[in-house]
């Protein structure tokens, strides 16, 4: 067979292969349109998806970020005056005051982000602040319950501290105890250990020796451990 022969050849193959599929589409229109429609249909909801969540996301990223900027102004220096150009509240309570409401904000309207779950825990913290123990204890355990593994440590953490200093020390043992059963990259266990420790000093020497010991001997070398061991020179 020649060269001229093959060619010819060829081309009637792929004549007849594309006046096949034409005639199929032409048969199946109805049905590839609405394929080809739903396909569309998806990948815009997709895309409009995307968009959506990412504005929603940087509009939570921006607001939790002037909620810290409020949350960071300095305190004043009594009897000293400000800076020039420096913005600054006269007590740790007025700027939590400020800072909350801008917290309390991203929280309710951003939920779903990384950046509502942590203005929520930020929004427990100023509350904490605010000598409101009711509403700290509420926004903490809303952030513990956020689903995020580093903010929750963080607010249980800080629900523990809140609990020990209202003398609920059963329920801060517990959380101090869940939170050095399940360390995170946010609360290490020797933090947990350290603070459940501090906790007892007052109430129970003996644990708070014992929890001290345990810190010093499986975190040697770090800051952990140099700050147990001095507690047990001072506890002797």
């Amino acid at each position: 067979m020649d060269t001229q022969t093959r060619h010819a050849l060829k081309q009637d193959k792929f004549v007849t292969v594309t006046q096949s599929g034409l005639d199929w589409l032409e048969s199946n229109r109805s049905g590839v349109l609405r394929w080809t429609i739903a396909v569309v249909v998806v990948v815009g909801l997709l895309i409009g998806g995307f968009v959506f969540w990412h504005q929603r996301t940087q509009a939570a990223d921006n607001l939790l970020s002037q909620a810290m900027d409020v949350y960071a102004t300095p305190l004043a220096t009594p009897g000293e005056p400000a800076p020039p150009g420096q913005k600054t509240y006269a007590t740790a309570a007025a700027r939590a005051a400020a800072a909350y409401p801008l917290f309390e904000e991203a929280a309710n309207k951003y939920n779903w982000t990384g950046a509502g779950k942590m203005a929520r825990y930020f929004a427990g913290i100023t509350a904490v602040d605010l000598g409101k123990t009711a509403l700290a204890e509420s926004e903490l355990k809303q952030a513990a319950g956020s689903g995020s593994s580093s903010v929750g440590a963080l607010a249980k953490l800080a629900l523990a501290n809140l609990y020990a200093q209202d003398g609920r020390t059963s329920e801060a043992a517990s959380l101090f105890r869940e939170l050095i059963a399940h360390p995170t990259s946010t609360v290490p266990r020797s933090a947990a250990q350290l603070q459940l420790a501090q906790m007892y000093e007052p109430t129970d020497l003996n644990e708070a020796k014992t929890i001290y010991a345990q810190i010093e001997d499986q975190d040697k070398g770090t800051d952990a451990a140099q700050i147990a061991q001095q507690k047990l020179q001072k506890l002797k």
